[in-house]
């Protein structure tokens, strides 16, 4: 699975009150969170993000609760993947569980700018910046959770495997 997009680039510690504000919680909607997706760290993030776009981030990105708005407020706004040099656990779980894609590459999170263009293998782990015409490796995604991703999530793929099997 490969996906390109404009980076947003954010530093260490990126909560998920800060990803999708808990005043927004009333809805689970994943175009409604979208809306309100990072507004109290970069108020243009929503008007500026395009379909496809990548967020690159430093230590601990989505830490704080285990919310799972957190990653639908991202995906929902159109973000093909997060990188980062380290997730929070749970928001490492519910980013796959809802199908969207992160790669940990401490090497990549330090050296990418906001702006740049990637090009993201998830089956290698290969992150091209096409930018600045560098390469750094992150860790691949394993077969079954790229699985998971392409079928949208882990609830969208038992549906469809249920459907398919039973």
């Amino acid at each position: 699975m490969k996906l390109q997009g404009k980076v947003f680039k954010y530093g260490d510690n990126v909560d998920t009150d800060v990803i999708i504000p808990a005043r927004y919680l009333n809805s689970s909607d994943p175009e409604e969170l979208a809306v309100h997706c990072m507004e109290d760290l970069d108020q243009e993030f929503t008007r500026k993000v395009k379909p496809g776009d990548i967020i690159v981030a430093g230590k601990n990105f989505g830490s704080g609760s285990s919310r799972e708005h957190a990653p639908l407020a991202i995906k929902g706004a159109g973000v093909s993947c997060v990188i980062a040099e380290s997730f929070a656990r749970i928001f490492y779980r519910n980013s796959f569980n809802i199908g969207l894609p992160i790669l940990v590459s401490s090497e990549a999170a330090d050296n990418i700018k906001d702006g740049s263009e990637l090009e993201v293998e998830l089956e290698s782990g290969s992150i091209k910046d096409l930018s600045e015409n560098r390469t750094y490796q992150a860790e691949p995604v394993p077969s079954f959770m790229q699985e998971i991703i392409r079928a949208g999530g882990l609830i969208a793929g038992i549906k469809k495997e249920v459907g398919q099997n039973g």
